[in-house]
């Protein structure tokens, strides 16, 4: 390769010198924050649980901190403390239940963390972030923005409004220099995943869904991320990113058991 292309290609994902936030360590976002740190980029990991976060960062070399997504003054005090060049957030929580069988409590709290806890974020570091005329927000959603199942109508409701929140937020904050993208994971064998795991029919039911037939690790959920955050994806903004091993490709259909 001739200097002058692997000096325009060659660090197209190196990270170095770049900070990021990723709010939500576990899961996912632990496996985001390494990948982040591993292509260079210094990380703060924040969640809730502040040992988790602590754990997250220690792993990573990065820096820890608490923060509640749905207490606008927590998302509000770690926004003080400056705008990153990167924020990823894979924040997300889900109760499987019919609609009808869902209470209020129930409904408030998945809508709490998953949609306004999203749209906090957005409104606290976005402006920020376009104060310092540049910034890649990434928001990690779901294929149930896109395709349901009986159980996930309160969860995927607000993974489409994260999506639209996030176009929103391209629309208005790109003029300022500040990209907004999604990432819609398939099926990831996490924390969150546990009930549908434990369960061999539901299983595997869900591994032969998608065209590459089997469940994704959570390291397979970084690429994005680290693309998104990095000059590869300079001109890219107001997109979802599917990463569901050809899972909204394929046709086909699975009744789970379910509560209430």
């Amino acid at each position: 390769m001739s200097g002058a292309l692997s000096e325009r290609y060659g660090s197209m994902f190196d990270l170095t010198g770049r900070s990021v936030l990723v709010v939500g360590g576990g899961g996912i976002g632990a496996e985001v924050a390494a990948a982040l740190a591993a292509h260079g980029a210094a990380v703060t990991v924040a969640d809730v649980d502040a040992a988790v976060a602590a754990a997250v960062a220690e792993r990573v070399g990065g820096r820890s901190a608490a923060v509640d997504v749905t207490d606008t003054g927590s998302v509000a005090a770690l926004a003080a403390a400056g705008a990153p060049d990167v924020l990823v957030t894979t924040v997300g929580m889900n109760v499987r239940r019919s609609l009808a069988g869902y209470s209020d409590a129930e409904f408030d709290r998945v809508l709490s963390v998953n949609l306004r806890g999203v749209f906090t974020l957005i409104r606290a570091f976005g402006p920020v972030m376009a104060a310092a005329g540049r910034g890649s927000f990434v928001a990690y959603s779901s294929i149930r923005a896109q395709t349901v199942e009986p159980g996930q109508g309160a969860y995927a409701a607000t993974k489409a409004g994260l999506v639209q929140l996030v176009r929103t937020a391209a629309a208005e904050f790109g003029p300022s220099g500040v990209r907004f993208n999604a990432v819609a994971p398939g099926v990831v064998a996490t924390e969150l995943t546990g009930q549908i795991r434990a369960d061999e029919a539901w299983s595997q039911a869900y591994a032969r869904r998608s065209a590459l037939g089997r469940w994704a690790e959570p390291a397979e959920m970084t690429g994005a991320a680290v693309f998104l955050a990095s000059d590869a994806s300079s001109f890219v903004t107001g997109s979802v990113l599917l990463v569901d091993g050809g899972w909204t490709a394929v046709d086909g259909r699975f009744d789970p058991p379910l509560p209430g």
